[in-house]
């Protein structure tokens, strides 16, 4: 959901129009931010449509409220609790859902979040502050062989070793408890050869891997994708924008074995069985993925990782 000063969501005019709108329809925005695509969505729904929005960030809620609209309801959730909002609202399906996953630039550019190391400020990277352990929190106890894999596997870090070693070394002569703090020792910890070869801050790819681990992003993100499929009224669409490639290959994955007759088997894949007995895959993809425009990343350059891709519901059965 990264925006630019105006809160402008990345491609929000492509997932908009990938979520091709019925007027009456029920929509559920999965990550209402700042309202961006909330607002667009609205405006295509007439009296009898109908939005739910969620955001695990409590902070959106204000946003929602400052809609006033009665179409509109609101919810504090997570991914993975999609179903239980749905069944609150009293909503057996819906037409459409969108996933603008990662932060917005509220989130980012304010200090006390603690997410990013461009400005000094608590070391917390909570989506939602009012829950869980903060990043500090979590680096005052993590074995130094649980955060290398974290930094490893989330950050795609070839130094995980190196900045691990140094974060429990830190940790030991005091605690770690403010981002330009942890972004200090992750530099040294890599040098100064290493840092020329990279074209981002050295810090990077270790605050995303703890931020990723922190709020369980990846996994709230394969479950509110298995949450929302069979709540598809057929021809309804999941949209998905993601920031980075452990997002983008969890949503390629969960289309492929949904747009595949039995999941995408392979042992069942070659079995002899003739095409037209196969049964219909719940889903179909809707185009390629698509990337923001070069205008767009002129305009907004946290715009250039951004992927959405569209897969639509059919009338095949779920597994």
């Amino acid at each position: 959901m990264i925006a630019d000063a105006a809160h402008r969501p990345v491609l929000l005019d492509e997932a908009v129009a990938a979520l091709a709108i019925k007027p009456r329809g029920t929509y559920l925005d999965a990550t209402f931010g700042r309202g961006g695509h909330s607002r667009r969505i609205l405006e295509a729904l007439d009296a009898g449509g109908r939005l739910i929005a969620i955001d695990r960030d409590p902070s959106a809620q204000n946003e929602a409220e400052a809609l006033r609209d009665p179409r509109l309801s609101f919810r504090h959730a997570n991914f993975s609790k999609l179903s239980d909002v749905l069944d609150a609202d009293g909503v057996a399906q819906i037409d459409g859902i969108l996933f603008d996953l990662g932060m917005s630039s509220p989130q980012v550019d304010d200090p006390q979040r603690g997410f990013s190391f461009r400005s000094d400020g608590p070391l917390d990277m909570r989506m939602d502050p009012s829950r869980g352990s903060s990043a500090a929190q979590w680096l005052a106890s993590v074995t130094e062989k649980e955060l290398r894999g974290v930094i490893a596997n989330y950050g795609e870090e070839r130094f995980a070793q190196q900045i691990a070693r140094a974060i429990v070394a830190a940790r030991a002569r005091e605690p770690i408890v403010r981002t330009r703090q942890l972004a200090a020792i992750v530099a040294e910890a890599i040098g100064a050869r290493a840092q020329r070869d990279r074209s981002q801050d050295p810090a990077t790819r270790t605050f995303q891997a703890i931020r990723i681990h922190i709020n369980q992003e990846l996994e709230e993100l394969s479950l509110g994708l298995e949450g929302a499929l069979p709540r598809l009224a057929a021809g309804g669409r999941i949209v998905v924008i993601s920031f980075h490639s452990l997002e983008d290959r969890r949503v390629k994955e969960f289309f492929r074995r949904h747009t595949q007759p039995f999941g995408g088997d392979v042992r069942l894949s070659r079995m002899p069985i003739a095409a037209k007995a196969l049964p219909i895959p719940p889903l179909k993809l809707v185009g390629r993925a698509q990337r923001p425009s070069a205008e767009e990343v002129v305009a907004n350059p946290r715009a250039r990782s951004g992927h959405l891709r569209v897969a639509e519901r059919t009338q095949g059965p779920l597994a």
